[in-house]
């Protein structure tokens, strides 16, 4: 199980002696990697029982143009940058702030695809 709270490992390699268990509250997920490919979904339970859309792969984006301020479903090209990691743009690896090659132009995704189950991007 993936856990969000404190190792039990000291800075000097040593052991910490656990007060208690692993509990659910404290567990956490593999990262969602949202790729360009035919559109699929993965829906997780998260805490209080609700569902947690995760976009795995999609061909379209939301994007807004601010000249006519509107927004248009288009298709991704190619992912530019990526900067939160540098090798996620070589592996079309989409996050918040990644740069994207549309039909419009290139865009900035303004989103976690990973966390909210769709991609919304603004137009550069």
């Amino acid at each position: 199980m993936i856990s969000q709270s404190k190792d039990m490992v000291k800075v000097s390699a040593g052991k910490k002696h656990p007060h208690r268990k692993k509990r659910l509250h404290d567990r956490g997920s593999r990262p969602t990697l949202t790729k360009i490919g035919s559109a699929k979904v993965r829906l997780d339970r998260v805490r209080g029982g609700n569902p947690k859309l995760r976009v795995l792969r999609t061909e379209v984006a939301n994007v807004y143009d601010a000249k006519t301020k509107s927004f248009k479903k288009v298709t991704i090209k190619n992912v530019t940058e990526n900067p939160a990691n540098r090798h996620h743009a070589r592996a079309n690896i989409m996050g918040k702030g990644t740069l994207i090659e549309t039909e419009l132009g290139k865009a900035r995704i303004t989103n976690r695809p990973g966390q909210e189950g769709t991609v919304n991007a603004v137009l550069i």
